[in-house]
């Protein structure tokens, strides 16, 4: 057979997700468009004047990695012998041990997998692949497994950000997305919809818009969750890293939408209640989101559903004249009473400054009037977002957060900056690619703060990202409670090696533990920053999750190598979290 040619963030032509719908356009328009430059020619600009960089710097490409994926990695294929048997559960075109096949599910989305790839590094995949069908093929697998102490990891949508589905000790993946992605039921009297793990959040959305014609519903649905990969994103994949959408202050955390969950473990199977609530002990939801794999495979997830209200959207945009008073009016509307709006961003006076110049915006006539009206750059902030569900409610917070906005000194910019944003919020990572093929880095790092701790932690964390010369760092608050918020870092720098890379964001991961912040929000744990696990929770609570490992594996096979912090020793933790970790190098 042919070799496949493959780029740097390749996937398998089956898993191709067709581009997303146009978004809406605005009707407003800032001045005239033909007096503004091109998009990326603004983000050229924006580079170089923020990095220090000239035109020379971008005239020569970097590695771009393979061009061909070899047959043979560093990793060894599955003997023959467990291949049949695996064959014999599946089917023999749902296994492969083809390299190819192998690394496609061996990284995730990391800058630290894109320089690996770039650099031909094809370390950690699993020996073999397999794309289960059904519940009881998994229930084989995960058998076979245990009796032969082989590894098992998941790869769900591939869009994670914390090496967590690498292999580090070999043995088998089960790539999900291919056959194991099938609605299981569909309740519209109590608003559910149970899907199989793989399926993806594209596709989920599809179907719960189109129920109507799918099911006879009398209401097109949502299920409110959209990560910023949402493209590539899995509704297990969700589950297991406790996820959180950029909807999620009207939705909610993937833990408020998820009511049931079937896991297989080497123990047996774990089902959940599937109760709206219950008080029979502690919560087995609650025991299980978060696993990331490490105590079984989840299968099948029941998903609470909302009715489609997009028509009754009211976007708002405002600015305002300092961090401080952009948190004060953030903070008030979350308190208010009179519910939360969908999306809600307050963006840093360096974010702000970012976007008036990628939006066009900067050297404006609006840009004048702002800066004749005190909202002056390098202090002025960014808010925007917009309210949704039933008409009145929508109509009537949007007002809410209008006044409370108003009465922090906001200028309301209209709907405006927030339908620019809501036009790129899925694609504008993909741009993060690029840009390295000039060495220059984008990244993100995320933390949960209470309102009291916000300002100390931006502040700190904003501190040490900047000792760095010639580095952005913006920061925004999204994901709000009524007692906090996420805060949400995005760095960029010209960085050397991936070595350089690693070594500035364990800084950041530091920073943010010494202000007593969450080390992650909603992107999880993986094995990144397993390191940072115990300093994070506790060893009380670290050992719960020991307890938990060892009931339902007690050979460790289920995503062994460091998730979550559970079977790495002090001395690991101590040596350089991105060295070389492979199956036969256990100890790395």
């Amino acid at each position: 057979m042919a070799e496949r040619k493959v780029y740097k963030n390749f996937k398998p032509e089956w898993e191709q997700v067709p581009p997303p719908p146009a978004s809406f356009r605005s009707i407003l328009k800032w001045g005239d468009p033909n007096e503004f430059k091109e998009p990326n020619e603004r983000l050229f600009t924006f580079m170089k004047g923020e990095l220090g960089l000239t035109d020379a710097d971008f005239q020569q490409k970097g590695a771009d990695g393979h061009e061909v994926v070899p047959e043979t990695l560093a990793t060894p294929p599955l003997e023959p012998e467990h291949v049949a048997f695996f064959e014999s559960v599946c089917g023999k075109e749902n296994v492969s041990t083809k390299g190819y096949n192998r690394l496609s599910v061996a990284y995730g989305k990391t800058m630290y997998d894109l320089y690996r790839l770039r650099e031909n590094i094809t370390e950690n995949a699993p020996r073999a692949v397999l794309y289960p069908s059904s519940h009881e093929e998994i229930v084989q697998i995960v058998e076979y497994c245990q009796k032969q102490h082989i590894p098992l990891y998941v790869y769900g949508g591939g869009s994670s950000v914390t090496r967590g589905v690498e292999a580090f000790k070999g043995g088998i993946s089960l790539d999900m997305r291919r056959n194991f992605n099938k609605v299981i039921n569909f309740n519209e009297t109590d608003q559910t919809i149970t899907v199989e793990a793989g399926m993806s959040g594209p596709q989920l959305e599809k179907i719960l818009s189109e129920a109507k014609t799918r099911f006879g519903a009398r209401h097109a649905y949502t299920c409110g969750h959209f990560p910023q990969s949402f493209e590539y994103s899995s509704v297990g994949g969700w589950t297991v890293t406790r996820g959180a959408g950029q909807n999620s202050t009207y939705y909610g955390n993937i833990h408020d939408i998820v009511m049931g969950q079937t896991y297989v473990t080497p123990a047996g199977v774990i089902k959940s209640y599937g109760l709206p609530a219950h008080a029979v002990g502690p919560d087995i939801d609650e025991l299980m989101m978060g696993s990331e794999g490490a105590f079984g495979v989840l299968t099948h997830v029941t998903l609470k559903i909302s009715r489609l209200t997009a028509e009754n959207r009211r976007y708002f945009s405002f600015m305002f004249k300092d961090w401080q008073s952009g948190r004060d009016a953030a903070r008030e509307i979350m308190q208010a009473e009179a519910g939360y709006p969908s999306v809600f961003r307050l963006s840093d006076p360096e974010e702000t400054d970012a976007m008036m110049k990628l939006y066009g915006v900067e050297g404006t006539p609006l840009e004048s009037l702002m800066n004749l009206r005190g909202y002056k750059a390098h202090d002025r902030c960014m808010f925007l977002g917009w309210t949704e569900g039933e008409r009145g409610f929508s109509s009537n917070l949007f007002r809410i957060v209008k006044k409370i906005s108003k009465a922090h000194g906001g200028l309301y910019l209209t709907g405006y900056p927030a339908h620019k944003w809501e036009e790129g919020r899925f694609t504008d990572p993909y741009l993060r690619e690029s840009l390295q093929d000039y060495g220059i880095i984008i990244d993100t790092m995320e933390c949960s703060v209470t309102w009291e701790m916000m300002g100390r932690v931006h502040e700190k964390v904003r501190a040490f990202a900047k000792s760095r010369p010639n580095t952005v760092c913006m920061t925004h608050l999204s994901h709000a409670y009524e007692q906090g918020a996420n805060l949400y870092f995005i760095f960029i720098g010209k960085f050397r090696d991936k070595e350089e890379y690693a070594e500035y964001q364990f800084g950041i991961f530091d920073n943010i533990m010494e202000q007593g912040a969450a080390m992650s929000h909603h992107h999880g744990v993986g094995k990144m920053t397993a390191a940072w696990v115990e300093q994070s929770i506790g060893t009380d609570r670290l050992n719960i999750f020991r307890a938990l490992k060892k009931h339902f594996d007690p050979d460790n096979i289920m995503n062994p190598g460091g998730t979550l912090g559970i079977d790495m020793t002090e001395e690991q933790k101590r040596k350089p979290k991105f060295c070389s970790r492979t199956w036969d190098n256990p100890a790395y």
